[in-house]
């Protein structure tokens, strides 16, 4: 990875965003911290920890909702640094809902932030970035794999992204853009921590013990895998999706 180089991260305040900006700033490059105005996580302590590891940033307020917001911070790369080197698609949402309790506002609330929030932020950051840039989406085996009930939505949207990403690879290519995208397992994140919409830390534990590598997966250890995807390590990787999970979807059950 060169040093030097600019990324965009939405979602960035914490779990796997804050830690991809930290994982950033370790290597040169500079971050433009996406944050939600409504998230209870405080992007200071990111923009804290980045300058820790020696790095940049700035933080910058955005709702992958609008499409005004999404290019104003793309832009806020251009204006701060001067170029854009890098888009990683982050920010989502998880909310539990029962199919028969599945109104059509939930169902497009969710596919507003976990899958048109992809396209609106790879779309403004390919506008702006450097022929030979990189981009990244977050995908989940929610959907990237598996089924999950209660969560249609979600499932949807996250597996939407994989072809989204296929998709956008094949255009920007000639451009020398790479596009790809991850599928964490699971990860300890203040998403997954949820006890209503998602596992829960007591749900999180009991998983651990079914996961090949003896436990549930850290935030630093997807954002590693976002940087080499990002970076020149993996330079003719385009269009692939990733499944970063410790070994759980290829563990046979019994």
């Amino acid at each position: 990875m060169s040093a030097g180089k600019v990324a965009i991260i939405t979602g960035a305040a914490s779990g796997i965003g804050r830690a991809l900006a930290v994982y950033y700033a370790g290597h040169g490059v500079r971050s433009v911290i996406g944050t939600f105005p409504g998230d209870p996580h405080d992007p200071q302590e990111t923009l804290r920890l980045v300058h820790a590891a020696g790095g940049a940033g700035v933080i910058h307020e955005v709702d992958v909702r609008s499409t005004p917001s999404v290019d104003a911070f793309a832009e806020r790369a251009v204006q701060e640094y001067g170029r854009l080197d890098y888009a990683v698609a982050n920010a989502g949402v998880l909310r539990n809902s029962p199919l028969g309790q599945m109104t059509d506002e939930r169902w497009h609330d969710m596919l507003d932030v976990d899958l048109t929030g992809v396209l609106r932020t790879l779309r403004a950051g390919s506008a702006r970035m450097t022929d030979g840039g990189a981009m990244v989406a977050v995908s989940s085996i929610a959907g990237g794999v598996y089924g999950w009930e209660e969560h249609a939505h979600y499932a949807a949207a996250k597996a939407g992204v994989l072809g989204l990403i296929r998709s956008v690879a094949a255009e920007l290519g000639p451009r020398g853009i790479r596009a790809n995208a991850v599928i964490p397992g699971l990860i300890e994140t203040p998403q997954s921590l949820d006890p209503v919409n998602s596992l829960g830390p007591d749900g999180l534990q009991r998983a651990g013990r079914e996961i090949p590598w003896g436990r549930v997966g850290r935030p630093q250890e997807v954002a590693s895998v976002i940087g080499f995807l990002t970076s020149d390590d993996s330079v003719y990787v385009t269009g692939q999706s990733l499944i970063v999970d410790g070994g759980l979807t290829i563990k046979m059950r019994a």
